[in-house]
């Protein structure tokens, strides 16, 4: 028991964060399959592991993104609507466009309909939800959405959540965070906290959304996405 007790004193944030860069750089000794390209960064982590490196290539003329933000709610309107706010605000400040904006009640079929809406759109690249990935009875997002999928983006959650623990701990299993490709759009369903759209915003999609990011980045491999139904 002590054994297991002084375990769990020295397992800590860092601990889980360094684990997770040595797994990144492991990753990063092959070059990338969409870029061929490779960065690693001279910075040590505690245990002498150079850790890979991800950089904005300033050469790069930035490319914006159409993106439609859709916020599940059975009480808000769009005025009260905090987080479709944030999210709004946030892909202005980074340069790309709010295609379109809508609110929905937590229902399936009402959620569905939006999404399918918008990838049958060719003026919407991304679509970014927000609310109803809980465990209650009225949290459906995940049931309405991930049946559109044609490809799951399962590093999208675990980052999340990554991301997540670092600020709530464990208090991140209650959220189903996902991510998904379905006929060329990208779609990233968040929870309904402001906090939670920040921290998906900054932490992962604002990067993985500018066509500058190295080594790899998703505006990049747009192109690409429906190869399978030209040939």
């Amino acid at each position: 028991m002590a054994s297991l007790v002084e375990a769990r004193r020295q397992f800590n944030h860092a601990t889980v964060f360094d684990a997770w860069q040595s797994f990144a750089l492991q990753l990063s000794r092959a070059p990338c399959g969409c870029c061929k390209l490779r960065y690693q960064c001279s910075r040590k982590s505690p245990q002498g592991v150079p850790r890979a490196m991800a950089k904005i290539d300033e050469s790069r003329l930035f490319i914006p993104v159409r993106i439609a933000v859709l916020t599940m709610s059975d009480t808000r309107s769009l005025a009260e609507d905090k987080s479709g706010n944030t999210l709004a605000a946030m892909i202005a400040e980074a340069g790309h466009t709010l295609a379109d904006r809508a609110l929905v009640k937590d229902d399936v079929a009402a959620i569905r309909a939006q999404v399918q809406a918008w990838i049958d759109d060719p003026q919407v690249d991304v679509v970014i939800t927000t609310g109803g990935t809980g465990f209650t009875g009225r949290d459906v997002t995940p049931e309405a959405v991930m049946p559109l999928f044609e490809k799951h983006i399962d590093g999208f959650a675990a980052f999340f959540h990554m991301l997540s623990y670092q600020k709530i701990e464990t208090s991140t299993i209650q959220s189903r965070a996902c991510g998904g490709v379905t006929r060329g759009t990208y779609i990233f369903c968040l929870p309904g906290s402001p906090g939670a759209c920040k921290d998906a915003w900054h932490g992962i999609l604002k990067w993985q959304l500018d066509n500058r990011h190295r080594p790899c980045n998703f505006v990049e491999i747009m192109p690409r996405l429906e190869e399978h139904r030209r040939s």
